[in-house]
């Protein structure tokens, strides 16, 4: 019954009775008495609905979670633990569940598979963990079976990372919550805390992880696992480097990611994980930058955010309120659902295009320091030329080093190399087709992180104010070109259809296979881009005056 009252009525009445008239407040009291006594105070001729609010909300989980629990033996003793848990307390949905299991997980999760037609994978034989895969109502659920860390519940759950992760409920009943260490306590505190002494030593990881739960519950790290995980700050390079790149790469691509990249700084995790960018600090830069490299990074990377958020799938009126970033929503929004399907891919793994768009935020003036220069014929001009290149180099080591994939370093070393282009072509003249077909011919998918990027970049040079609108104006309007061009005209300015090949080259004209070939394929191609020519014939002629010039 407590869904009659909204989160916050839930919050402040919770261990109390509530008389309800007409879907409103009348009466609170510590007993269902007092409640109706007070309602009819205020409210003497009408009768009122009157109903307890717990203490906690209570836990609701999908469907599917009691299928499981008729599924394993009776005599099987499994719990539900961890994140999903925790989500539950939050009123958050979760489409991850971990189950420990006191017996043989992989066995449970092959029985769990074979009743529900999902598919099983072993995830680590040797410590008995299996992972099964279900889609239900067209969402898809990920379940890992693992076995106890110990000998019992409460020796696994001491052994886990926080307090808040500490959580479990056993799936014969599914309303009692097991918390030995208080972790609800903490969620209500908003704290985020070290199930041990030992919970950061066992595993400098949980650093990272500290961090990134602390921007998406928007918690705070208490004093002493704040401390553990400083003191352990040198041990994280001592880690393998799939699990650095992992949960890095989420600090990233979720919430607050600016304020993490703040945090893992200031706790000495940034250094094992992206030493390059320290040498960003104090590194000063010309008008009309206000803030030195470092700053402007952070602030580049919390723009970016915000101009993701204003055109996600569903359009924000509070984001879209503020003048500049409405400007985004105005020119930018009708490529929204577009722009979320790129994003969304995955380039390797479970990582999509948008956490590898925040790190080639972080990363794409990473070549600065190597290029700074200032020029006293200039009255002491600060430049950094050629910082786009060095950094692109820069960035994809970072990423190989962090074992990225192939695709994923492709990506970063693209939009670092040329994340200045929509700038500059938004300086003068508009584009013209040429131009347009040049970007995205030297930089495919990846020119629309770079689209991205450069309204955060133009945005993060000065913390003082909005940007000169005429400038904001110009800047989106190529934009809009660029991503009109991409979205929604690719065969006419992006990938003309192929008109020629070289073997009509060879054929007509006599001439040579070879690198000859390729480029008069490529004049072309970047000849329909711009009109010039629309058909076989004209492509024939194209080339026979190209050669006669020659």
């Amino acid at each position: 019954m407590t869904h009659l009252l909204n989160d916050q009525q839930r919050r402040a009445y919770a261990g109390r009775w509530v008389a309800l008239v007409q879907g409103r407040v009348a009466g609170v009291g510590l007993t269902a008495e007092a409640a109706q006594v007070a309602a009819q105070l205020s409210r003497p001729k009408e009768k009122p609905q009157v109903i307890y609010v717990p203490e906690r909300p209570e836990l609701a989980f999908p469907p599917l979670l009691r299928d499981i629990g008729r599924i394993l033996p009776a005599d099987l003793n499994a719990w539900l633990v961890g994140g999903a848990v925790r989500d539950a307390l939050l009123n958050r949905r979760s489409k991850d569940f971990d189950f420990a299991v006191a017996g043989d997980a992989l066995a449970a999760a092959r029985k769990v598979a074979d009743a529900l037609y999902a598919a099983f994978y072993p995830l680590d034989a040797e410590r008995d963990v299996g992972r099964v895969i279900v889609t239900r109502d067209e969402d898809r659920f990920t379940l890992d079976f693992a076995r106890l860390r110990g000998p019992d519940l409460p020796s696994d759950l001491a052994a886990r990372d926080f307090t808040l992760n500490a959580l479990a409920v056993a799936l014969t009943d599914l309303a009692e919550l097991i918390d030995p260490l208080q972790g609800e306590e903490d969620l209500r505190a908003k704290i985020v805390r070290a199930c041990s002494p030992q919970a950061i030593a066992d595993d400098p990881i949980r650093g990272i992880r500290a961090i990134r739960l602390a921007a998406q519950l928007d918690f705070r790290i208490d004093k002493e696992t704040r401390a553990a995980i400083r003191a352990q700050a040198s041990a994280l390079a001592h880690t393998s480097p799939e699990r650095r790149r992992d949960e890095f790469i989420r600090c990233l691509g979720g919430p607050r990611a600016a304020a993490s990249l703040r945090a893992l700084d200031l706790l000495g995790l940034l250094e094992p994980l992206v030493p390059e960018a320290l040498a960003l600090k104090g590194v000063a830069q010309s008008p009309p930058h206000e803030l030195d490299v470092w700053e402007h990074t952070l602030a580049a990377v919390a723009r970016l955010e915000e101009v993701l958020d204003v055109l996600g799938p569903v359009h924000d009126v509070d984001a879209a309120s503020d003048l500049t970033l409405g400007l985004v929503s105005l020119r930018l929004g009708r490529f929204r659902g577009r722009l979320f399907e790129h994003l969304s891919t995955l380039l390797s793994g479970d990582r999509p295009a948008r956490w590898l768009l925040m790190l080639a935020a972080l990363l794409h003036d990473i070549g600065k320091p190597q290029t700074h220069t200032v020029e006293p014929h200039e009255a002491g001009r600060i430049r950094f030329f050629n910082h786009e290149t060095v950094g692109a180099e820069m960035a994809a080591h970072c990423l190989a080093r962090l074992h990225f994939s192939a695709d994923e370093v492709k990506r970063v070393r693209i939009v670092t190399a040329h994340h200045m282009r929509p700038r500059q072509m938004s300086k003068g003249q508009p584009p013209t087709r040429r131009a347009v077909y040049r970007f995205f011919r030297d930089t495919g998918e990846a020119g629309v992180d770079i689209v991205l990027l450069s309204l955060a970049d133009f945005l993060a040079k000065s913390n003082s104010g909005p940007p000169p609108q005429d400038e904001w104006a110009g800047h989106l309007d190529v934009c809009a070109q660029l991503l009109d061009a991409y979205f929604e005209r690719p065969q006419e300015a992006v990938s003309p259809p192929t008109l020629i090949t070289g073997h009509d080259l060879i054929a007509e004209f006599g001439l040579e296979a070879g690198p000859r070939i390729g480029k008069l394929l490529e004049a072309v191609r970047e000849a329909q881009a711009a009109g010039e020519i629309t058909d076989r014939t004209g492509a024939l002629e194209y080339v026979r005056q190209h050669l006669a010039d020659k």
